[in-house]
């Protein structure tokens, strides 16, 4: 007989925000116990199965020498870490090989393979060497770089981060177009000051239907345990925003990508959760790698959901356990909508780019919601209470 919840090793999510709630609820779902490193007043601290860190006080998820004490301290024989952002996942990597290895267990690749991927630049001379099709792509370490970049070759161009997390976290957003080699130059000099590594890419034409997912798993002995893959359907904010609404599709719709993927990954012996991005150009149809995430993604929940839950596959993963292989037959067809967001996407396009109302309206319907949940509802209820309060103030001032 297995052990039961209370006998088995606890997990402890290590993130915040939707990302770290969805990787509660997919443990919830397995049955595994968990905990939570985040920091206070955050969304998943006001789900009912959130439970701090044991010890002389919480952890917070910040990460550093500190981290590795209250690890130390923390009264658990054993425990197994998920992380749920980049810089978690990178710190991770050396748990292993530390003296916290033997009781603290994570499902994770070298540090080398993680740091590949979440390097832009690194990332996208891989691709190169490895001839997956992608967008063309220029590193920027000076004036002679951009000067090089042959404009009257490509279509529209965007400036990104080496590091997104980041510049994310510091900016707020993803990423900034530029027209010309100028507005290149200047937008250039004024982030490169501020210690930003950066590149430029040419953005893959089509709409926010255009972009895929192919989410999963891959253990301890190269095997791809699960696979999910999904269609982004609406997106805000427009171009460099984040799914409102997307659904699930049959893998088998995605080969090409996964095949690639697969080869990827392969030759870097990557080990964990991992979700990549790709989009397919219209101007011919080929599917182009955007990026891969090293760690549960924002939509971790959905994909349990539907049936492939990578987070007890990374539980399992790291204790050395046989890891379950997730069906293939995952539902499809169902959609998941980040409601706010979505609200948002609609109300910013015209009918004949949207579609008719009602049927959005029974997209969202038949949706899972992307934090609220009838038998987890104090999440969704608190964001949908913060972005009320935001929007009266707002409207009628602070006063």
């Amino acid at each position: 007989m297995g052990k039961s919840v209370k006998d088995r090793v606890p997990a402890i999510v290590v993130g915040r925000g939707p990302t770290a709630l969805g990787i509660l609820r997919c443990l919830k779902l397995a049955g595994i116990p968990a905990y939570v490193a985040c920091p206070a007043g955050d969304q998943v601290t006001r789900s009912r199965w959130y439970r701090p860190t044991p010890g002389p006080a919480p952890w917070d998820g910040s990460i550093g020498p500190h981290a590795w004490e209250i690890l130390r301290d923390m009264p658990l024989a054993e425990a197994v870490l998920i992380p749920g952002a980049d810089d978690l996942a990178l710190w991770m990597t050396d748990i292993p090989h530390s003296d916290l290895g033997g009781r603290f267990r994570v499902s994770t690749s070298s540090r080398l393979t993680q740091e590949i991927l979440q390097d832009k630049a690194r990332f996208a001379a891989l691709l190169q060497d490895a001839d997956v099709p992608h967008p063309p792509t220029f590193s920027i370490g000076s004036v002679a770089d951009i000067e090089a970049i042959p404009f009257d070759r490509l279509d529209r161009l965007f400036i990104k981060p080496v590091n997104s997390q980041k510049f994310s976290d510091v900016l707020g957003v993803k990423g900034i177009w530029v027209s010309s080699r100028k507005d290149l130059l200047d937008a250039w000099q004024r982030l490169h000051v501020h210690g930003f590594e950066l590149m430029a890419q040419e953005y893959v034409p089509g709409t926010a239907a255009d972009h895929y997912f192919v989410d999963g798993f891959r253990d301890a002995n190269g095997r791809l345990t699960g696979l999910f893959t999904r269609r982004r359907i609406r997106i805000h904010p427009p171009d460099f925003g984040n799914s409102s609404y997307c659904q699930s599709i049959p893998a088998a719709n995605l080969q090409a990508p996964i095949d690639s993927l697969d080869m990827l990954l392969s030759k870097l012996d990557y080990r964990g959760i991992f979700s990549a991005e790709f989009k397919r150009a219209a101007r011919d149809g080929q599917f182009r790698i955007l990026e891969v995430n090293t760690r549960a993604w924002t939509y971790v929940e959905f994909a349990a959901r539907c049936g492939v839950n990578v987070c007890e596959m990374a539980y399992q993963d790291a204790l050395g356990l046989p890891v379950a292989v997730a069906s293939m037959g995952y539902t499809v067809g169902a959609g998941c909508v980040d409601l706010h967001r979505d609200i948002n996407s609609v109300m910013a396009q015209n009918v004949a780019s949207r579609g008719p109302l009602p049927r959005i309206l029974l997209q969202w319907a038949r949706a899972h919601f992307h934090s609220f949940r009838f038998d987890d509802p104090s999440p969704g209820l608190s964001i949908a209470r913060d972005i009320l309060s935001l929007r009266l103030k707002r409207r009628f001032g602070s006063g």
